[in-house]
């Protein structure tokens, strides 16, 4: 069985039955759809799509990173740990840390946020959550993506897809009254 299948297994396991608290679906569908956009993006790599299914798993389950480094190796575990937030830091101080960790991330897994952003937004549209309560989310993760921004600009033209997800993320959070994220 692949690194993969693998994770995905995982993950399935890990999150049975659980619905995401932003959107009304699992957080099995969510991170099929980050891992689709992945590949839409021509994602290959075996270490880079298995943290994609793992992203959050360090934050919503009782999984920690030594388990990760045990069954999927050092890359993915790192890659996934970079997208997680410390969760012994008050939340004050776990925030900063958190876009610290972003700015300073590979590429890899700004790719990865840049789809966890993309598919979120896209689910918060659909969301039963107020529409008060749906900006506030949109605005998060919107400065998620301005912290990645810079490096995903740079790499615009060797990944010609990620200007099309900024667009799609535009679309929905411009229809909530948002500014749309400049990304030249």
């Amino acid at each position: 069985m692949s690194k993969i299948q693998s994770a995905e297994n995982f993950v399935k396991e890990r999150y049975l039955g659980t619905i995401r608290k932003d959107a009304n679906i699992s957080h099995y569908e969510h991170l099929t759809a980050v891992v689709t956009r992945l590949k839409n993006l021509g994602v290959t790599d075996e270490d880079t799509l298995a943290a994609a299914w793992l992203q959050d798993i360090i934050d919503y389950t009782n999984t920690s990173f030594d388990e990760l480094d045990q069954r999927f190796g050092s890359s993915v575990a790192v890659l996934v740990l970079s997208m997680s937030k410390d969760k012994s830091l008050p939340k004050s101080i776990q925030e900063e840390q958190y876009v610290k960790q972003l700015k300073e991330s590979t590429l890899d897994a700004k790719l990865i946020k840049l789809c966890d952003i993309s598919s979120s937004i896209k689910n918060l549209k659909n969301s039963p959550l107020s529409r008060t309560r749906k900006i506030k989310e949109m605005k998060k993760k919107l400065y998620y993506l301005n912290v990645i921004k810079p490096d995903l600009i740079k790499n615009k033209d060797q990944i010609p897809g990620i200007a099309g997800f900024v667009n799609g993320v535009n679309e929905v959070i411009t229809s909530y009254g948002l500014r749309p994220v400049v990304f030249q």
